[in-house]
């Protein structure tokens, strides 16, 4: 059994024997265990290791760094990791589980479960975090990643292969698109996409990517497709085109003319027409609007994808099964309601349909007084939109629960990295850093992504589980302004700018960034949480308790709840509302026991109302730590609202 484990690809990630990772502090130090690791068991002489890593040196500092080097490395591993024999130096056998040579291994064996093993540890470039100014390390580096790429994409293009022989189109999909976000011109990837498509009798999303891929080659090499791929495109017309008395209108079961997902690994889903149960024509018109909000609303969430209305439209009215639907769309959920009209009352019912196997992950029913059509319509739209984020994510995270972490992709760590940034604690806020900036790494263009890690990022900074505040917030800034570079109509993009602006005290930039989060979906409850944060600590308390209240009212069941009923409380206590104020952060409580911020704010209102004796009890329970990171956590612009806290908190300190 080996006792440590090696990660090279993606990042340097070294474990140890109970499964902790050792940080060894120095980026040659890695390298050159990277090295050994990577070329094992051959042994290297100390002349080629000195040149590899200190070639810019004089020969007896660099020998002199190799010896201290390899000293550190001992003491890390174990005195026997290493095997010197004369100028020679090895690693021994069975210490390190290095995932480079356990990659090549598997791709020799060449078994679809080999190669869909061996696709799983490839989960980026050889050491991306790892540059070394010497030549002789760059030459290495370069070529390693290159020979190790080629190998990587040959092994997705094959297993896609084996999966499409197989029948199982999705794995296929995905491992040609993983292809293609690598390296965007490989034809023969683009082909097998081709082929899945059509395979799934998406035939007209095959001659489409076939259509994209050729201005793509025009475009960047000014270059025709090769034979076979044109050949595939032209018998492809040939068995699209429409049957004698058709009319050339195909089954939109068959034919949708949806766009071809360019990541299908994440969830996409389809709003189907809701059917008006009325018997009143007029009811009709009330349904489609119903559809069509939701599906305006739906398309703000930028992290799944939402099929147009044109292709979803296209299944009014026929008989299809969801299965059917979700199979000729690409689509991973399906969204299918209805409208009744009984006397003066409305009952729209919506239900959230897993496509592949039918099975129902949300469901809900509305009933309204007609009134203002235009308001309920509002209503509604906003309580069904509100609820499909949450159970989407739940649904998928069940799904990559089931997942070994070896196969994770970037949408399987920025779920998982969600899940844990959602529990608030030191633990899982590391976890959740870990998941996120995987993700970032191996789909650098995925903004929601970069967005999600800001927000854990700056959670981190002000809640000290960082060593360093202001780089941690820092980093919080960079991520949050990648997402917008990526995606500036991302609302998380905007709402992470906005929560990390405001950590690091500049408020207008802050409140700009939180004001135009919530103006791009109004429906996300984030966006307005961010939103409360800049109006209250920028000085407009009252004006942060709605956009709190809204936060509570679109995700009721949060898990969080107890953050955003305490920050609300801090609003209302901030607000000179004192009674409220402490009537919300005992509700933060009831959600949390241990808040350290709830109790915070309950005794300081507690003061101001001069229940002095109850103000102690409360202030005895408050952890030291809430109490070491409050400046951080209150960032006000105004000394006053800061002193109104703090005052409250030395009186009945001194008084205790």
């Amino acid at each position: 059994m080996s006792k440590y484990r090696l990660s090279l690809l993606g990042r340097f990630e070294l474990s140890g024997p109970d499964g902790r990772p050792i940080d060894l502090t120095s980026k040659k130090l890695a390298a050159l265990l990277a090295f050994l690791a990577c070329m094992a068991p051959q042994a290297y002489g100390r002349d080629k290791l000195m040149t590899l890593l200190w070639g810019s040196h004089f020969d007896a500092q660099a020998r002199q760094n190799l010896r201290q080097a390899l000293f550190r490395l001992r003491r890390v591993l174990g005195e026997d990791a290493l095997i010197g024999s004369g100028e020679s130096v090895s690693l021994q056998p069975d210490v390190i589980a290095c995932d480079v040579p356990r990659f090549e291994a598997l791709l020799a064996d060449g078994s679809r479960d080999a190669l869909n093993e061996a696709v799983g540890f490839y989960r980026g470039r050889l050491l991306p975090d790892i540059e070394i100014p010497e030549e002789a390390w760059t030459e290495w580096l370069t070529a390693e990643r290159q020979r190790l790429e080629g190998l990587a994409l040959d092994a997705m293009v094959k297993l896609g292969e084996q999966e499409l022989g197989a029948g199982n189109h999705e794995p296929a999909l995905n491992a040609a698109n993983r292809v293609i976000a690598i390296s965007g011109l490989r034809e023969d990837a683009h082909r097998l996409v081709i082929r899945v498509l059509a395979a799934g009798g998406r035939r007209a999303d095959a001659l489409k990517h076939y259509e994209d891929f050729t201005a793509l080659l025009k475009r960047e090499l000014a270059v025709e497709p090769d034979p076979a791929t044109r050949a595939l495109a032209a018998e492809l017309r040939k068995s699209h085109a429409p049957r004698p008395g058709s009319g050339g209108r195909s089954d939109p079961a068959s034919e949708t003319g949806a766009a071809l997902l360019p990541l299908p690994d994440r969830p996409s889903i389809a709003v189907l027409p809701f059917a008006n149960m009325s018997g009143d024509p007029e009811q009709e018109y009330f349904a489609d609007g119903i559809t069509e909000d939701i599906l305006t609303a739906l398309s703000k969430w930028r992290w799944f994808f939402v099929l147009a209305r044109n292709s979803t439209f296209s299944f009014k009215g026929t008989q299809a099964s969801i299965r059917q639907i979700g199979a000729a769309l690409g689509a991973s959920y399906v969204l299918e309601g209805s409208v009744r009209k009984v006397g003066n009352r409305l009952r729209i019912a919506a239900q959230l349909i897993e496509a592949a196997t039918d099975r129902h992950i949300w469901a809900d029913s509305y009933d309204r007084d007609i009134g203002n059509v235009f308001e309920v319509q509002d209503e509604i739209t906003r309580h069904v939109v509100a609820a499909i984020d949450p159970a989407i994510r739940v649904s998928e995270l069940s799904h990559i629960a089931r997942r070994p972490p070896s196969s994770m992709q970037a949408w399987d760590h920025f779920l998982r990295g969600c899940y844990h940034n959602s529990r608030y604690r030191k633990g899982d806020t590391q976890i959740a850093i870990h998941h996120l900036t995987r993700a970032v790494e191996i789909d650098p263009h995925f903004a929601a992504a970069h967005a999600r890690l800001s927000l854990t990022l700056a959670f981190a900074a002000s809640h000290g589980y960082t060593p360093d505040t202001a780089e941690t917030l820092a980093a919080a800034l960079g991520s949050a302004q990648t997402a917008i570079d990526l995606d500036e109509l991302d609302a998380s993009a905007q709402t992470a700018a906005s929560h990390a602006l405001v950590c690091a005290r500049r408020h207008d930039a802050g409140l700009e960034a939180g004001r135009r989060g919530r103006d791009l979906n109004p429906n996300y409850y984030l966006a307005h949480y961010a939103l409360a944060l800049a109006l209250m600590f920028g000085g407009a308390a009252g004006e942060a308790i709605p956009e709190f209240e809204m936060t509570a009212r679109l995700s009721p069941r949060d898990p969080s709840m107890w953050a955003i009923l305490g920050q609300q409380a801090l609003a209302y206590y901030t607000a000179r509302q004192y009674e409220t104020a402490l009537h919300v952060a005992e509700r933060s409580l009831v959600e949390r026991a241990d808040f350290g911020g709830g109790r915070i704010v309950k005794t300081a209102a507690l003061v101001r109302l001069g229940r002095l004796e109850e103000a102690a009890k409360v202030f005895a329970e408050i952890p030291q730590v809430a109490f070491q990171q409050l400046r951080v956590n209150c960032p006000f612009r105004s000394e006053a609202d800061w002193e109104h806290l703090r005052d409250a908190l030395d009186e009945i300190a001194a008084a205790s």
